[in-house]
């Protein structure tokens, strides 16, 4: 490719890992092609496997396709069941275990079946603006040794926590005080004997009895990546040490050996597959979007991955900016709608860092009540004897505040308010106040905050949440179907109930009638007791399952008022 070269494109994505792959799909979901490109091979040593929540699963267009090697999301333990009827309530499918590297490898096939070109050894290096519609990205092939050149519509850096466009951009970060070094050791072990009879995914490993363990390797989480042969184990430094000491650098056999030491059977055979370092950050981008260049991912959001919150909101800020994208390129929305996208999109980035860390946070304190963070090794082994003494209050009450420290850690895997109750204000959601007072219908109030709005999922139409998830079914029994599947689609979809015909009507979108002798059956009256609205009001849905609007009940215009609000949401 020839200096100076200009490759032409409406669409150009930089990275792709959970983000821009995710964009990609999304994209091509509707139709719309371009290029994406990555400094390097993705698909390989990141298996980061995470839980997919019903709300990152349904946006991908065949969920269960897209993660092929995904496991069912295990229940770590007893306890958890208390949390399992909540999630089943608000989510109509598994939540899975995709490797991340499968699992984005999958969604850019997915892509690339639909029309996009993807590249890698291919770097970014800068950009310029010569007008406010147009955007020549310089990038640099470290195949060839060439530059070139790429002009497109829109820009969108998904190029990870080094971000070059974020950079470029001068966009802002807002910083907290990192939590130190993590050194990722991705192995091959066949544990399933071990696992057989206390089934995890995650497993905090601590050797105490230990005079000197390596600053580098001072404790561990094994993370389960395939049940039960393949293994991440996160090594974590000694609380003080210095992380930028040489000492905090090892070779492949000292962390083969570590890894056997933790695992503490001699009869499992370690290989080792990969090893990477990264940063415990609390970091936010001020902004995510500057004109036609749209920023996301671990490019402006980067934390720990405590409750499982990074490549789930990754794949929900790119479907998020997709549906917007195509309605925006169409001609069926304003652009002054993807001004939402940041709007919308940055306070559930600074809401995310913060819980993830906490996580992480809330940890310490059951590692104190056990000894952990003593440096002495006399300190800790009488902190544990003290645990073991049956008879005296000081064990009694040790006892007492090591199980308060394990159940204030229960955030982290009941966490689905953390999840779900995302609630967007911005000009692609519309409160129409002054028309209910007009005409005499109650205003409907924002749902109340919860006492802990971490853990409980707060259920509601109210315009900028999900739309609820609920089952429905026909008159005579078929296959049931949840209202999170009536919705979405790439379309605005409008749900009433009897004596709603006029919404039907009004709407040159999908509509459903939901209730006694509609289009749905509301069987078991979940439908009823969580829409909000009467009978004959409505709840109007975007693309990605949010809801733009509501209105209680039957207006005398419904024409007029479903246009009004449409006008308004889509930048008309």
């Amino acid at each position: 490719m020839a200096d100076e070269e200009v490759v032409k494109t409406d669409l150009l994505i930089v990275g792709a890992g959970p983000a821009g792959a995710s964009l990609a799909c999304f994209l091509a979901a509707h139709v719309m092609a371009g290029e994406e490109f990555a400094r390097v091979y993705s698909w390989g040593h990141d298996p980061k496997h995470k839980v997919r929540n019903r709300g990152c699963l349904c946006y991908t267009p065949n969920p269960q396709s897209t993660n092929p090697q995904s496991t069912p999301n295990i229940i770590p333990c007893p306890r958890t069941n208390t949390h399992a009827g909540r999630l089943r309530s608000s989510q109509s499918m598994q939540p899975r275990r995709p490797p991340a590297n499968t699992s984005r490898a999958h969604l850019d096939q997915e892509a690339v079946h639909k029309g996009w070109s993807l590249r890698f050894n291919t770097r970014f290096v800068r950009l310029t603006r010569p007008s406010p519609e147009v955007v020549i990205s310089e990038v640099f092939d470290d195949i060839t040794k060439r530059t070139y050149k790429i002009q497109s519509r829109y820009l969108f850096g998904c190029d990870g926590a080094r971000s070059q466009v974020v950079r470029e951009l001068g966009i802002p970060l807002i910083k907290k005080p990192g939590q130190g070094l993590a050194l990722n050791v991705l192995v091959r072990a066949v544990m399933s004997h071990i696992m057989e009879n206390r089934i995890g995914n995650l497993h905090w490993v601590f050797r105490p009895e230990e005079m000197d363990p390596p600053p580098w390797g001072w404790a561990a989480v094994a993370r389960m990546v395939r049940p039960w042969n393949e293994w991440m184990f996160i090594f974590l430094p000694a609380p003080g040490a210095d992380v930028t000491a040489d000492a905090m650098n090892a070779s492949d056999d000292e962390y083969l050996a570590r890894v056997s030491e933790f695992i503490g059977d001699d009869s499992v055979k370690v290989e080792l597959l990969h090893v990477s370092k990264w940063w415990v950050n609390e970091i936010v981008a001020e902004y995510y979007s500057d004109g036609n260049v749209f920023c996301f991912g671990d490019a402006t959001h980067r934390h720990p991955p405590f409750n499982g919150l990074g490549s789930n909101t990754c794949i929900q800020d790119a479907f998020n900016l997709a549906w917007k994208i195509d309605y925006v390129m169409s001609g069926k929305a304003g652009p002054a709608l993807l001004d939402s996208f940041n709007a919308e999109r940055q306070p559930v980035g600074a809401a995310i860092i913060a819980r993830a860390n906490q996580g992480l946070r809330d940890h310490m304190h059951w590692q104190q009540t056990l000894g952990m963070l003593e440096p002495d090794k006399a300190t800790r082994l009488s902190i544990l004897a003290e645990l073991d003494d049956a008879t005296s209050a000081v064990g009694r009450a040790r006892r007492q505040a090591f199980q308060a420290a394990i159940e204030a850690t229960t955030t982290e895997y009941h966490g689905l308010g953390i999840e779900m109750n995302q609630r967007y204000v911005s000009r692609a959601v519309y409160h129409d106040h002054s028309h209910n007072k007009e005409e005499g219908l109650l205003l409907l109030p924002p749902p109340t905050e919860p006492e802990d709005p971490v853990k409980t999922h707060v259920v509601t139409t109210y315009p900028g949440c999900r739309v609820p998830h609920v089952w429905v079914n026909t008159r005579v029994p078929g296959k049931r179907v949840s209202t999170i599947d009536l919705v979405g689609k790439g379309r605005f979809c409008l749900l009433t109930g009897p004596g709603g015909a006029g919404w039907k009507e009004a709407a040159r979108i999908a509509a459903y009638s939901i209730g006694w002798k509609q289009d749905y059956e509301d069987v078991y009256f979940d439908w009823a007791r969580k829409r909000e609205v009467e009978e004959d009001g409505c709840v109007l849905v975007r693309p990605d399952r949010f809801v733009a609007w509501r209105c209680k009940g039957m207006v005398e215009d419904p024409v007029g008022r479903l246009e009004e609000v449409m006008r308004s949401v889509l930048a008309l």
